[in-house]
């Protein structure tokens, strides 16, 4: 097998062109939801009310995360910072030039007064304006340290930007991810909506049937039973489905008065058309983090070769000018001498500075940066074995649950029809409630389950394609599953909000 600085470079690039570059604005459907300010922080309630549930598609996800979210607007800010850093080191090849002024102007006074031993006195002063600048010019002819420095901040800008596109995908695969989440939460809550319909009719007729005098207090009961459940049920769903529309929220950073709801409803997107085998070489000649892993090995090593760079020489070239003028009294001369004046001065030259003795410090950071590189070899290698098995598993997992969707269909159109020949049995005396409620508790789980398949199922696939880079899938329509509606559909019977009742009060919550 070929070695991966044969394939992808000892010092691998970006390539723009094969990166899908992040969205810039809003589509117009969504453009009124910007990010708010980052620093923005809510101290009334009034400020964190809902006031506003937005249905969103897949689509409108994505461009908002891409746009909104702070997380990938501070790794952008990091790629900024990477180069920024690599033009600082750049200057390291051009010549500093400075400037200094000592006195722009300046002026200085001083009296001085002796006193004579034959008596009387004498006065001395110094009245003058004077000023003085140099500008001194040098560049380094000879620094050991400059080319390895440049090319480690070089490959930690490349290093930078690849952070940004993984972080990037990364981002889209939450994006789906907790859009597919939404999703299952409201089919639960479908499916706890239903169960109380279907339990409130079961109810229903068992009472009825208890007053006529053809069924016992204990098929009343079980009815009872059943709808607890059931409604325990809707008010689980219910909370899953407020945590993941809140989740999504915080992950699009949307305005703190707005809740998004999923506008798509839940079915499986597609078939994974590539193999195995096919979907793990995409994913090794896909994937930044082996390409990071290869610029920390390059960049290990130059600031090893920085390190050694300390114990060279290091020899540059200078030029400097000083001028001076001044205007007035020369001190110590009396106050009726006035000069003036100016001079000039100029250099060039080489000056070399080299640190013969260290103790060995640049010796062993040198050495321990070699060490490094060699760690980051190591880290290649595990990467790629974790990179394969993350696409095994997702590949796995996705025929997993593609069975599953097949298997969890068959049980839901059975258990509807069991439920459907049950209540008949039911109302035609042959059989008891227990039956009815045994067959409407079966339906339940089954399409709770066939609905956790198809989110499974869609994860999957969305893993696959953050893993490979591959987008091979053959849609496929919508479909649902076929039905036979009982006789006297219970979907005429309303779902009465619940009274919260405390939880001290819980066991004993009256009739119902």
């Amino acid at each position: 097998m070929p070695l991966a600085p044969d394939v992808k470079g000892e010092r691998p690039q970006l390539n723009p062109k094969l990166v899908a570059p992040a969205a810039t604005e809003l589509l117009p459907s969504v453009e009124d939801l910007p990010a708010p300010d980052s620093l923005a922080l809510p101290t009334r309630p009034e400020q964190v009310t809902i006031r506003e549930l937005r249905p969103l598609t897949l689509g409108q996800v994505e461009n908002l995360a891409e746009l909104n979210n702070p997380n990938l607007k501070a790794i952008a800010s990091q790629v900024d910072q990477a180069q920024s850093n690599l033009r600082a080191q750049i200057s390291q090849w051009y010549p500093n030039l400075n400037l200094n002024a000592n006195t722009l102007p300046g002026y200085n006074y001083v009296e001085r007064r002796n006193r004579l031993s034959q008596g009387g006195s004498t006065r001395l002063s110094t009245d003058r304006w004077s000023a003085g600048v140099a500008i001194t010019a040098q560049w380094a002819l000879i620094n050991p340290q400059r080319t390895p420095s440049i090319a480690a901040a070089r490959d930690q800008f490349e290093r930078a930007k690849f952070q940004y596109v993984i972080s990037l995908r990364d981002l889209r695969l939450q994006a789906a991810q907790a859009y597919f989440d939404l999703q299952q939460a409201d089919d639960q809550v479908r499916i706890g909506k239903e169960s109380v319909r279907a339990s409130l009719v079961s109810l229903r007729d068992s009472r009825a049937r208890f007053q006529a005098g053809v069924a016992t207090k204990l098929e009343v009961l079980e009815a009872e039973t059943q709808l607890a459940r059931d409604q325990q049920l809707l008010t689980n769903a219910l909370a899953s489905q407020s945590v993941a529309r809140r989740a999504l929220a915080s992950l699009l950073d949307l305005p703190q008065s707005v809740t998004p709801t999923a506008q798509d409803p839940s079915r499986v997107l597609g078939v994974w058309q590539p193999s195995l085998q096919e979907s793990i070489v995409a994913a090794y000649a896909f994937r930044e983090e082996l390409d990071q892993v290869l610029l920390d090995i390059s960049i290990a090593n130059s600031q090893a070769n920085a390190a050694l760079g300390q114990v060279q020489p290091l020899l540059n070239i200078f030029a400097g000018f000083d001028a001076g003028w001044f205007d007035g009294d020369q001190p110590g001369t009396s106050i009726t001498s006035v000069e003036s004046g100016s001079n000039y001065d100029a250099s060039v030259g080489l000056n070399l500075r080299w640190n013969l003795f260290d103790g060995g410090a640049a010796a062993a950071q040198a050495r321990q940066n070699r060490q490094l590189a060699q760690e980051n070899t190591f880290r290649f290698a595990q990467r790629r074995d974790s990179l394969r098995l993350e696409v095994e598993d997702s590949f796995y997992e996705l025929e997993k649950n593609n069975r599953n969707i097949t298997t969890t269909a068959r049980e839901v159109i059975s258990s509807r029809e069991s439920l459907r020949l049950a209540r008949l049995r039911f109302q035609a005396g042959v059989t008891t409630q227990r039956e009815v409620v045994d067959n409407q508790r079966d339906l339940t789980n089954a399409e709770v389950r066939y609905s956790n398949a198809i989110t499974d199922y869609n994860k999957r696939l969305a893993e696959l394609r953050r893993r490979t880079g591959l987008d091979q899938i053959a849609s496929c329509p919508a479909q649902n599953l076929p039905a036979v509606k009982p006789a006297g559909a219970s979907d005429d019977v309303p779902v009465e909000p619940a009274r919260l009742l405390p939880a001290c009060d819980a066991a004993n919550p009256g009739p119902v």
